[in-house]
């Protein structure tokens, strides 16, 4: 063990810090706990077909208004949806032109984070 004197915003501490060897990090991280599993994540609502580009709640929040509705065509940055996330609202804006092939949440709907809000063919 070794003992240093640290400052932090003005105030001394005093630590002891121990040396290890290559052989006791194995050790160490073989005798650790395993992580805690992830979290799983969300499933979408519907599927994607191939060619398609599914639009998700980047957070969780409230769906303010919908701009767009099934068989709308759409130009890349066009506003969809409004979702209210923190007291802000967000805008959710097309990724590409294309048309809306579904549209998965309605005005006032509570989503969470990778909810399926809508789909671009």
């Amino acid at each position: 063990m070794k003992k240093y004197r640290v400052n932090v915003n003005g105030t001394n501490y005093e630590i002891e810090i121990e040396e290890i060897k290559e052989g006791d990090i194995k050790a160490a991280a073989s005798a650790a706990p395993a992580a805690p599993a992830a979290a799983p994540a969300p499933a979408a609502s519907a599927p994607v077909s191939a060619g398609s580009e599914a639009i998700n709640a980047p957070m969780p929040g409230t769906i303010l208004s919908v701009n767009v509705a099934a068989g709308d065509a759409v130009k890349k940055g066009q506003v969809l949806m409004i979702l209210e996330a923190m007291k802000m609202e967000n805008e959710i804006l097309a990724p590409k032109d294309g048309k809306v092939s579904s549209v998965g949440v309605a005005k006032g709907a509570s989503v969470q984070t990778g909810t399926l809000l809508c789909t671009i063919d």
